[in-house]
């Protein structure tokens, strides 16, 4: 039988730390890249990301010129990718989590996406703030992390005014926005609620080019409007002619809840206030229970 042979092992931390030393190295770099919004120059090596990731072996392909502009991942999260491709551990910090999170699922890097989850919703339990909230609840519905999706929502449902004035709340997409609007425990009134959904319909709109009623349409149905007086709903119903936002058939429900004042013909998902609902002279027909 072939003597198998004697495998020697070299010590994994100074073999590291020299893979460490080449990341962003100009020195022997084959391959730079251009990195986010500010443009940010990277070197890196075409053969050690290649032979890493299947990503960067179909992006860096034969013909592929020098510089490759990657202006979607923010400068920290890709060099955070390539510290783990070239010594296969990385140091995350809380405020970069979630980008580097969604790079490596971009990327394919199984491994890393593996393990970031469980940190991310670590980062929420321990330093989530209303600047950051709506990007995690963002992550974790494009990704499925049913658990960090639960702690964002819970947050939100605290912190509601805050929250919903923030820039995260504005890009939050429609199925991110959804299960916001659909609680009962929003520590908000309404009529605040309708405004925090139109300027996300507007920002909405004006990225993706379209009628604020069309981006609005998979969320507004949300809405709950017969919690608003007759007045606040009479200036609703003006303020949509000017600027469609609710389709008309969902006012006249309304005002139908306003109509029937007794039995439980009033009593719907649409007449149910929330935890930050401000008390009005019609509620005491309506379905008060949280």
């Amino acid at each position: 039988m072939e003597n198998p042979g004697l495998v020697v092992r070299g010590q994994a931390a100074p073999f590291s730390t020299a893979l460490r030393s080449l990341i962003n190295n100009p020195r022997y770099s084959d391959i730079c890249f251009v990195v986010g919004q500010e443009r940010q120059e990277v070197f890196a090596h075409r053969c050690l990301l290649a032979c890493r990731c299947n990503f960067f072996q179909r992006l860096l392909g034969p013909g592929i010129p020098s510089p490759v502009v990657l202006s979607t991942v923010p400068a920290e999260a890709f060099l955070a990718v390539l510290e783990f491709l070239y010594t296969n551990s990385v140091k995350l910090h809380r405020y970069s989590v979630l980008e580097v999170l969604t790079a490596a699922v971009e990327y394919g890097l199984e491994e890393l996406r593996e393990f970031c989850p469980q940190l991310c919703l670590e980062f929420v339990v321990k330093v989530l703030d209303v600047e950051l909230v709506c990007e995690a609840l963002q992550v974790a519905v494009t990704f499925g992390l049913e658990p960090l999706q639960k702690r964002c929502i819970a947050f939100i449902e605290t912190h509601s005014q805050e929250a919903l004035r923030t820039r995260g709340f504005l890009e939050l997409s429609a199925t991110a926005l959804l299960p916001v609007l659909r609680s009962d425990k929003l520590c908000v009134d309404e009529a605040e609620l309708i405004q925090a959904a139109r300027s996300w319909a507007r920002v909405g709109a004006a990225v993706l080019e379209q009628p604020v009623a069309e981006v609005a349409a998979p969320v507004v149905r949300e809405l709950r409007l017969a919690l608003l007086a007759p007045a606040e709903l009479s200036a609703l119903e003006e303020q949509n002619r000017r600027e469609p936002l609710i389709p008309v058939e969902q006012i006249v429900e309304a005002w139908k809840c306003h109509a029937l004042r007794r039995g439980d013909a009033a009593r719907s998902a649409l007449c149910r206030r929330r935890r930050g609902t401000l008390p009005r002279d019609h509620h005491r027909f309506l379905d008060l229970r949280f």
